[in-house]
């Protein structure tokens, strides 16, 4: 397992360098001028020259990627023009709204694609209607599925909001950012079961995709470790089937699981960020689209390397997941 960590560990800072290089090339090819973006249209050409000698913009290029690399390490990533602060706290602001979003979709996917796995594999009674339900939302345009959702849950039936985290003004603010567990520990109850309310719709539409994946990886691997010897030695000595599946199969058809579970994590991201503008989401992506807009590429380079982060790291937590669940995982 150290080695595991040691081999995982080097590549993912190898990663994470190379994305640092990677938006700093393109912050210099960008036709969109960062000194311009950040004092406005209207400026002076100097009060343009100011800003570029302040945001550091006329050293040489060397001395600018040493320098953005060494504030990129720290969480530095420069002023927003959009909010005039940094970019470092409007993301510390709007990330758990987003990470909230994608915590509680990749559990919905998980377990959804756990239950399509087994059921299909095992043939339980109902497994084609729940494959065919799930498959079909899958096949339907996430834009599309949210549209339909607010026009039959909220415009037909009112039975779900179809804006923003919460209809409390006064939802409370606490130190997680996470306003499931913030309202839980102020000891508002109704704030929490409204938070879920406003959750629901989103996060059914985020989980679709990835409950697909990740039951079709599942179902193909437990197809083919249910034929295995030692699958068949344990019914043999007279295991029901449930018990031979979840003691023995399911953890020999996980790693590959894993894999596609951890690939959906960076398909999830896109698609919260589209969900956020459809359903008033303030979290990521309103931010990036209001950076977007204003044609502010620090913003837009600051929420990038910090999805590419959180990317990368979780599939180094996949790796040891996979040399957890079966440590004959090559480390190579």
């Amino acid at each position: 397992m150290l080695e595991v960590i040691a081999r995982r560990g080097s590549s993912t800072i190898v990663v994470l360098l190379a994305l640092v290089a990677v938006v700093f090339l393109l912050r210099n090819v960008s036709p969109v001028d960062p000194a311009r973006a950040f004092v406005g249209d209207r400026a002076s050409a100097e009060v343009v020259e100011r800003a570029r000698h302040d945001l550091g913009l006329d050293r040489p290029l060397p001395v600018q990627y040493v320098d953005y690399v060494e504030k990129a390490a720290t969480g530095d990533f420069g002023q927003s023009a959009v909010t005039r602060r940094p970019v470092s706290s409007d993301i510390a602001d709007f990330l758990p709204a987003t990470a909230e979003l994608i915590i509680c979709g990749f559990v919905l996917a998980v377990l959804l694609g756990l239950l399509l796995g087994m059921a299909t594999a095992l043939r339980w009674p109902g497994s084609g209607a729940l494959r065919f339900v799930l498959i079909g939302g899958s096949s339907m345009p996430i834009f599309l599925a949210a549209l339909l959702g607010i026009l039959l849950f909220y415009k037909e039936f009112g039975v779900l909001p179809a804006r923003g985290r919460s209809s409390y003004s006064d939802a409370p603010d606490g130190p997680t950012g996470f306003l499931l567990i913030d309202s839980l520990l102020a000891g508002r109850p109704s704030v929490f079961i409204d938070a879920v309310e406003h959750l629901i719709l989103p996060v059914v539409c985020l989980s679709m995709v990835p409950a697909v994946a990740i039951g079709r990886a599942l179902r193909s691997s437990l197809q083919h470790t249910l034929r295995s010897d030692f699958v068949r030695t344990a019914r043999v000595k007279g295991m029901t089937e449930l018990r031979v599946v979840v003691k023995h199969a399911l953890r020999n058809s996980v790693n590959s699981t894993l894999a596609i579970a951890g690939m959906q994590v960076a398909a999830m991201f896109g698609a919260a960020i589209l969900l956020e503008l459809i359903f008033a989401w303030p979290g990521l992506g309103l931010y990036t689209a209001q950076a977007v807009k204003a044609g502010d590429y620090t913003t837009i380079a600051g929420i990038t390397l910090t999805l590419g982060a959180i990317y990368v790291l979780t599939n180094f937590l996949v790796d040891l997941g996979q040399a957890l669940a079966d440590p004959r995982t090559p480390t190579d």
